[in-house]
């Protein structure tokens, strides 16, 4: 089945990871899979939550938002609706969770790191985009704290695994990789799978979309989702490096 953009099944969107895009963050991280854009930055601030006090632990959050203009047709900000979506809560604490896998706490002190991930434009996998975005921007400000000697480790051993996330999904009966909007709203299936540099399980997020999916196509679509964050996880290492 020809994809709109002529990629092959297992073939990720062109991927662009530029640090340093916004100035006063700790870490700051424009994140393109294709079309879709997403700024990721990263705060680091002294303190934790009410309830983690005293625990000698730090903490590591997230906040998904997006433009009203992100998509073809304009929506209201949460803002002014006076209520955040579901869906919103549900991606901010998704991101949250990716990203407290792949660094140790208890390296941060009684420090939190926020890390806020606003789509700028949407063409699907805005949430995996935020992911991949977001690890680097909270690497960053990780670094951003060894320099001032508030870390207790070296950033390799503190950040000690890599987390990057893409979307698969089973269109026309074929399983592909990283789904542009046209794909996903077509999908039978739709997932999102969030692996470790080495290739191991964060979280896998999957339902059949048009109806049930077999254990031969779950099989598929995860060792794509594994290749996908493969090669992400080098596109991260390549930025960081840069």
């Amino acid at each position: 089945m020809a994809r709109p953009d002529g990629r092959q099944p297992d073939q990720l969107r062109p991927v662009t990871l530029t640090r340093g895009w916004s100035t006063h963050p700790e870490g700051s991280v424009l994140v393109e899979f294709g079309a879709t854009r997403v700024l990721c930055t990263a705060s680091v601030t002294e303190g934790v939550p009410r309830w983690r006090k005293g625990s000698g632990l730090g903490w590591v959050t997230a906040e998904y938002a997006m433009l009203p203009r992100a998509t073809n047709t304009r929506s209201d900000r949460e803002s002014v609706r006076g209520k955040v979506g579901g869906r919103t809560h549900e991606i901010s604490r998704l991101i949250g969770r990716s990203l407290r896998a792949c660094v140790d706490l208890k390296a941060l002190g009684e420090n939190s790191i926020v890390l806020d991930c606003d789509v700028l434009q949407a063409d699907g996998g805005t949430r995996t985009a935020a992911i991949t975005g977001a690890y680097v921007a909270l690497h960053d400000a990780v670094t951003w704290l060894a320099e001032r000697k508030t870390l207790a480790g070296k950033v390799e051993k503190v950040m000690h695994r890599s987390v990057a996330a893409v979307s698969v999904g089973v269109i026309g009966g074929e399983p592909m990789l990283d789904l542009c909007y046209a794909e996903d709203v077509t999908s039978e299936v739709d997932m999102n799978v969030v692996c470790t540099g080495t290739g191991d399980f964060v979280e896998v997020q999957g339902t059949g979309e048009a109806g049930v999916f077999a254990r031969d196509q779950l099989d598929a679509l995860l060792d794509l989702g594994v290749a996908g964050c493969l090669e992400l996880a080098d596109a991260q290492r390549k930025a960081l490096s840069s």
